[in-house]
C-alpha cells in the first residue's frame, strides 16, 4: 500500500502542499495500523514452541513465526517452560522445534513439560493439528531424540500431525527452511480468506546478525596464556580473541563459535592410510578443491561417523565390529570405539581399499566447537576471552588430540584468521536486578561464564551477593585465575568463594560436597531470592548438583522430596536455576 502524495506540477502552494501530504501520510499510517489490528483479530493463532539448550530451536522458531506472518497467521513463540501442560491441551495448531540434549535427553527448558505430558494423567490432545522439527547431532547415539518423542507422545494423546517430523544434524538450516515453508501452507489451510497477511506494529522483523556460523568474522588471536602449572596433568589455555572492526556485541552468558582447521599431520597420515598423495582433486560443495585442502578445512576427521563405521566394518570383514554393529548393542559399540579415531581403524584394517570420492562421502561436515565466553562484553567490547582445556591423551600407540582446543593451542597466531560468531543465550544471564544473590557453580573450565558474571557485576556496580563453588584436581597445578578470584574476594565483589580440590587429599572432594557444607546458608540466598547458575561437565558434575541441590532444599526447607521438586521446579520457571553445560 502506497502513500498518496501531492505531485510537484500540482497546482499548491508550498506550504498547501507540504500540509496536505503530511495529512495523508497520517490517514495512510493509520490505514496500515486498523488493517493490522482487523487482520490480527482476525488471523488463526498458532502456537510455536521451542525447547533449546543453546538457541538454534529459538532462532529457528523465530524463522517458523516470520513465515507465517506472511501467510496470514498469528505466531505465538514461547520456551517450552513458559507453558503449562493445561494450556498446551487447549492448543489447536502447534509447531513443536525442540533440539536433543546429550544422549537423547531433553533441553533444559522442555524437561518440566516432557514429564507432564508423559504422564498417565495427560489429556487428550484429539483438537490439536501438529508437527515436529527435531535438531540433532548423528555423532549420538540417540539422534534427535527429544523431537521423536515429542512427536510419538502427540501422536499417542489423539493429536493429528499435519506434516511428518523433519530430523536435522549439525547442518540443519536447509532442512529447517524447508519444513518451515512446507509446514505453514498446512497450518494456514482452511484458514478465513480475510485473514491476509498483516502488519505486525509492535514486533518489528528481526534483522540477521551480520556474521553467523554461515558467515563467520575473521577474529585474530591476541592473547593465548597457560593457566595450569607446567606440572599439571591437564592443560587449561586462556585465549583472548579481537573482535574489532566486527560491530559485533556480546553479553556475559553467550558462547563463541569457532571454526577450526584439522591438524595438518592427522590430515597427512589419513591421505597416506588411503593411498592419495593429497593433491588430488574431488568436487566439494560444487568446486574443485584438492584432498588435502578438503580434510583440513571442510571435514571431520576425527570421530568415524555410523556411515564410515559400518562400511569399514564391510570392506574389513571384522568379526568382532561386525558383531557389534549387528547386534545393536550400543553401549558395546560405543566401547570399542572409545579412544578411536578414524585413523586408528583406516590402520587397524590396512588391507581396505577406499577412491578418495568413496572415503570424502562418508565422512560429516567439519562443525564449529561452541565455548562459554569469560568475559563481560561491556567492560572488552573488542574482545573476547575463553577458558578452554586442551585434549591431548595416548591411546593405541599413538598420540590423540582434541580438534578445536589444539587448533588454538598449536595453530593459531596473531596472523591466522579465527572464524568465529556468538552464540547467544538469552537465559543464562546475570540477574536485571543488582541487588539480588548469585551462586554459581563452576568446576574446571566451568568457570568461565563466571569470570564473565563477575566481572559484569563489576561493571555495574551491583550490591547483590556472589557465591562461586569452584575446584579441580590440585590447588598447586589447577587453581586457574587464582589471583582475579582473590582479589575479587578481598575486594568485597566475591562475596564467598568455596574450593573443593578432589586429588589433593585422600577422599576425594568435589563442589557438590561443598554445597552440602554449606546448605543452610545456600538455601537462605535462595530464599532472599537468588539465582543458581551451574556451568561444566552435564554426565557427571551437573547431575551430582541437580541431586544435591535438591537434598538441600529438602533438609533447609523441611520439605518432603515432592516439595523440594516443585521448590526447583519454581527456580526454573523463574529463570533462576540455569545451566550451561556440556
Amino acid at each position: 500500500m502506497k502513500t498518496p502524495h501531492i505531485p510537484q506540477d500540482a497546482p499548491y502552494s508550498e506550504s498547501q502542499r507540504a500540509w496536505l501530504n503530511g495529512f495523508f501520510a497520517g490517514m495512510h499510517t493509520q490505514m496500515i495500523q486498523s488493517a493490522g489490528s482487523v487482520n490480527q483479530a482476525n488471523a488463526r493463532i498458532i502456537n510455536i514452541l521451542y525447547g533449546s539448550q543453546t538457541g538454534n530451536a529459538e532462532s529457528v522458531a523465530n524463522d517458523a513465526a516470520n513465515v507465517a506472518k506472511t501467510h496470514g497467521l498469528k505466531p505465538i513463540v514461547q520456551s517450552m517452560d513458559e507453558i503449562d501442560l493445561a494450556v498446551l491441551a487447549k492448543m489447536e495448531y502447534l509447531l513443536i522445534v525442540t533440539s536433543t540434549y546429550g544422549e537423547g535427553d531433553m533441553p533444559d527448558n522442555a524437561q518440566m513439560l516432557w514429564d507432564a505430558i508423559s504422564a498417565e494423567s495427560a489429556p487428550k490432545f484429539e483438537n490439536t493439528q501438529y508437527s515436529v522439527l527435531a535438531l540433532g547431532d548423528t555423532s549420538y547415539d540417540q539422534f534427535c531424540q527429544a523431537g521423536i518423542e515429542w512427536d510419538n507422545r502427540l501422536a499417542e494423546l489423539g493429536a493429528n500431525r499435519i506434516y511428518d517430523r523433519i530430523d536435522c544434524d549439525v547442518d540443519f538450516e536447509e532442512p529447517a527452511e524447508n519444513w518451515i515453508s512446507a509446514v505453514i501452507p498446512h497450518m494456514a489451510e482452511g484458514a478465513s480468506s480475510s485473514t491476509t497477511a498483516f502488519i505486525d506494529m509492535q514486533t518489528p522483523a528481526k534483522e540477521a546478525p551480520k556474521y553467523s556460523r554461515k558467515n563467520p568474522f575473521p577474529a585474530h588471536l591476541t592473547v593465548n596464556r597457560l593457566l595450569t602449572a607446567p606440572d599439571s596433568s591437564k592443560e587449561t589455555r586462556h585465549y583472548e580473541i579481537s573482535i574489532a572492526g566486527s560491530e559485533m556485541t556480546y553479553e556475559a552468558g553467550d558462547a563463541f563459535g569457532v571454526i577450526p582447521t584439522n591438524c595438518p599431520d592427522l590430515v597427512a597420515e589419513i591421505i597416506k592410510a588411503i593411498g592419495y598423495e593429497g593433491e588430488e582433486e574431488f568436487p566439494v560443495n560444487g568446486e574443485l578443491m584438492t584432498l588435502n585442502q578438503a580434510l583440513l578445512s571442510h571435514y571431520e576427521i576425527k570421530l568415524p561417523s555410523k556411515e564410515l563405521v559400518e562400511e569399514i566394518g564391510k570392506r574389513s570383514g571384522d568379526q568382532e565390529l561386525n558383531s557389534l554393529l549387528e547386534s545393536g548393542d550400543k553401549d558395546a559399540l560405543s566401547q570399542y570405539l572409545w579412544g578411536r579415531d578414524i585413523l586408528d581403524l583406516l590402520l587397524q584394517f590396512p588391507s581396505m581399499e577406499f577412491s578418495g570420492a568413496e572415503f570424502i562421502a562418508l565422512l560429516k561436515p567439519l562443525q564449529h566447537r561452541a565455548y562459554s565466553i569469560s568475559s563481560s562484553g561491556k567492560q572488552f567490547p573488542d574482545s573476547v576471552h575463553l577458558t578452554v582445556a586442551s585434549v591431548r591423551y595416548e591411546s593405541f600407540n599413538r598420540p590423540h588430540k582434541g580438534v578445536c582446543s589444539t587448533y588454538l593451542a598449536d595453530l593459531v597466531n596473531s596472523d591466522t584468521p579465527v572464524r568465529s560468531f556468538f552464540i547467544p543465550n538469552k537465559v543464562f544471564r546475570v540477574p536485571e536486578d543488582d541487588t539480588l544473590p548469585m551462586i554459581m557453580v563452576g568446576p574446571g573450565t566451568g568457570i568461565a561464564p563466571f569470570r564473565a558474571f563477575l566481572q559484569e557485576r563489576a561493571f555495574r556496580k551491583s550490591t547483590g551477593k556472589n557465591w562461586l563453588f569452584f575446584g579441580d584436581r590440585n590447588a598447586a597445578t589447577d587453581f586457574i585465575y587464582r589471583e582475579e578470584l582473590e582479589a575479587m574476594k578481598q575486594s568485597g565483589l566475591l562475596t564467598r568463594l568455596d574450593l573443593a580440590f578432589s586429588r589433593d587429599q585422600e577422599e576425594k572432594i568435589y563442589v557438590q560436597d561443598r554445597m552440602y557444607e554449606y546448605g543452610g546458608e545456600l538455601f537462605e540466598w535462595l530464599e532472599e531470592g537468588g539465582y543458581f547458575f551451574v556451568c561444566g561437565d552435564a554426565y557427571k558434575m551437573a547431575k551430582d548438583v541437580d541431586k544435591a541441590l535438591h537434598e538441600i532444599i529438602a533438609k533447609h526447607g523441611k520439605l518432603t522430596d515432592q516439595q523440594a521438586v516443585d521448590y526447583v521446579n519454581q527456580l526454573k520457571k523463574d529463570k533462576r536455576y540455569v545451566r550451561d553445560v556440556y
